[in-house]
């Protein structure tokens, strides 16, 4: 039976039920993204852009190691700043439902947890495109390589910290400090995969420590 069980900021969080983006069914389901989608469509992309940096440039191991270290720590910036301020512009409020507002509503709807592939690689193609400009092509090649890494991270986790279980201690602190975002504070906690810019910058709230969450 659907259950209401509180409302948080803006967000009257439902439990038991699934979120519905589309009248027409198969826009429905094609709104609907499995867990493993994500790396079924990046791993191959890691691979070709590796293999890239290694055989078509003049790059030596200590640079591709070194720049693909370099984004994924951008890429760690990045998860954070779309979070808090793309992903939390709530208007147009359509738009918003769609992108993160229907999440915060249906945070157990499982199907919709990772980025959909189509919405990644337009924003990935975004991404590698500044790096193209700003960095030149053999040095980007490693440094998206590193920032899709950090993504996968990023997806990964997220949908572990709804779906696990977690047995470790740092595991734990990681799927409450994500819950804690949605059931307390969605204001604060964006970081999904480190807290580390929630620390830089304000925003980590209350320590995610032991007790009820929701």
């Amino acid at each position: 039976m659907a259950r209401t069980v509180k409302s948080v900021a803006d967000y009257e969080i439902k439990h038991h039920e699934q979120a519905r983006y589309f009248e027409n069914p198969l826009l429905e389901a094609l709104s609907k993204t499995p867990w493993w989608a994500p790396l079924a469509v990046w791993v191959p992309i890691f691979g070709v852009l590796m293999y890239g940096a290694a055989v078509d440039t003049t790059l030596g191991a200590g640079a591709i190691v070194g720049l693909a270290l370099g984004g994924l720590v951008f890429w760690s910036l990045s998860e954070y700043w779309l979070h808090r301020k793309f992903f939390h512009w709530t208007r147009p409020e359509r738009l918003h439902y769609i992108i993160h507002g229907a999440h915060h509503i249906y945070p157990n709807d499982n199907s919709r947890v990772v980025f959909p592939p189509t919405a990644s690689l337009i924003l990935g193609a975004l991404f590698y495109g500044l790096f193209l400009l700003v960095l030149g092509y053999a040095m980007s090649l490693p440094f998206f390589a590193g920032f899709v890494v950090g993504y996968l991270w990023y997806d990964m986790t997220h949908f572990w910290t709804h779906v696990a279980k977690p047995k470790t201690r740092y595991g734990k602190f990681l799927r409450r400090h994500h819950m804690l975002h949605h059931f307390s504070e969605p204001e604060k906690k964006f970081g999904v995969s480190s807290p580390a810019w929630d620390f830089v910058f304000g925003t980590y709230g209350k320590p995610a420590g032991k007790g009820k969450i929701s």
